[in-house]
C-alpha cells in the first residue's frame, strides 16, 4: 500500500508540476509529498524527478514511469469499480435504445419487470430505426442486430432472427405459395421504404440467390408492412422477431424456409466495459436471461 500510495503522489507532482501544489491537492504537507518521492526512488534505484529552485520536471525513467503509474492505477481502479458494481443497489436513469418493433415487443416488457424490482431505478427507453451513437447521445445500453463492426464496446450475445418470407393463410389460399424464390415474380409484395429495406432480396447461406422484387405497396413502417400481410393483401419480408406475435396466433406463416440467408446474431452492448455501474451490469444480465429464454429470438 505504501508503494501505491508513492505512485499516486509521484503522479500528482508529475501533472501539477510542483510538490507544493501536489500536496495542497493531496491534504498532504509538502515534506510528506518530498518523503513519498524519495522512497519510491529508493525503491526503483533511479531518480524520477529533477528538482530546481523554481520547477520540476521528470527524468527520461521518470517520463516512462509515469505512463506505467498511470496504467497500472487505471487498472486498480477499474477493478475496484467493477467490484462494488457487482454488489451495489442499482440506482440511477438508465438509457436504453432498440429498434422501433424489436423495443416495444421484447424489451419494454422486460424493462418494466426490472423497473419493479429496483425502485431507485428509472428509465428513458429510445426505440428508433436508426444506429445511434451511445456515447454521443448519452445512452447506456443498446439492443443491436446484425453483425457488429469492431469496436472497445462490450457485448454479450443473447440469440439471432432470421430474414422470412411471410403471408397469411388467407394469400396463400387464393395465390398459392412460393416453391422458390423466383417464384415471387408472380406475387403480390408489400415493402418498407425504411434505410434498412432493399429491393434486392438476397437468399440461401451464401446469398447467391438475388430476386429484384417489385413491390406494389409501399410503407413507411415495419409495423405498417406486417399490418398489410395480416391482412392478406401480399408477401413481405421482415425479421422473424417482427412477425412473432402474428406467427403464434397463426395470422401469418412462412414460406422458402430453405432458401433461407444466415440468421443475424442479437447483442446487448454497452460502452462501459469492466467499469459498469450496478444498474448496467444488473439490466444486461436481467435481458440477456429472458431474451435467451425467448424462441422467437434463437
Amino acid at each position: 500500500m505504501a508503494r501505491l500510495h508513492a505512485m499516486q503522489v509521484f503522479v500528482k507532482v508529475a501533472e501539477t508540476g510542483g510538490f507544493a501544489e501536489a500536496a495542497r491537492q493531496l491534504h498532504m504537507s509538502p515534506p510528506a509529498v518530498t518523503r513519498a518521492i524519495a522512497t519510491l526512488e529508493g525503491l526503483i534505484g533511479t531518480r524520477l524527478l529533477t528538482r530546481t529552485t523554481r520547477s520540476v520536471k521528470l527524468t527520461e525513467p521518470g517520463t516512462r514511469y509515469l505512463e506505467d503509474c498511470r496504467r497500472i492505477l487505471a487498472e486498480i481502479s477499474e477493478a475496484e469499480a467493477a467490484a462494488a458494481g457487482s454488489y451495489a443497489t442499482p440506482t440511477g436513469t438508465l438509457s436504453i435504445t432498440a429498434s422501433v418493433l424489436f423495443g416495444q415487443i421484447y424489451i419494454l416488457p422486460i424493462l418494466m419487470e426490472f423497473l419493479d424490482l429496483y425502485p431507485a431505478v428509472t428509465a428513458r427507453a429510445l426505440f428508433l430505426d436508426r444506429v445511434t451513437n451511445i456515447v454521443d447521445e448519452g445512452i447506456d445500453i443498446a439492443i443491436r442486430i446484425g453483425h457488429l463492426p469492431d469496436s472497445s464496446y462490450a457485448a454479450v450475445r443473447v440469440g439471432t432472427v432470421r430474414r422470412v418470407v411471410c403471408g397469411s393463410p388467407a394469400y396463400f389460399e387464393e395465390h398459392g405459395m412460393p416453391a422458390c424464390p423466383a417464384d415471387l415474380a408472380n406475387h403480390r409484395i408489400i415493402a418498407a421504404t425504411s434505410a434498412f429495406s432493399a429491393l434486392d432480396w438476397r437468399f440461401d447461406k451464401d446469398e447467391k440467390t438475388v430476386v429484384t422484387v417489385n413491390p406494389r405497396l409501399y410503407c413507411s413502417t415495419y409495423e405498417g408492412v406486417v399490418a398489410a400481410a395480416k391482412q392478406g393483401w401480399g408477401l413481405a419480408r421482415p425479421l422473424s422477431y417482427q412477425i412473432g406475435p402474428a406467427l403464434l396466433a397463426g395470422d401469418l406463416q412462412t414460406v422458402l424456409a430453405d432458401h433461407e440467408p444466415n440468421p443475424l446474431p442479437v447483442h446487448i452492448i454497452h460502452p462501459e466495459g469492466r467499469r459498469a455501474s450496478a444498474k448496467v451490469r444488473a439490466f444486461v444480465d436481467f435481458t440477456a436471461d429472458r431474451l435467451r429464454a425467448n424462441p422467437l429470438i434463437n
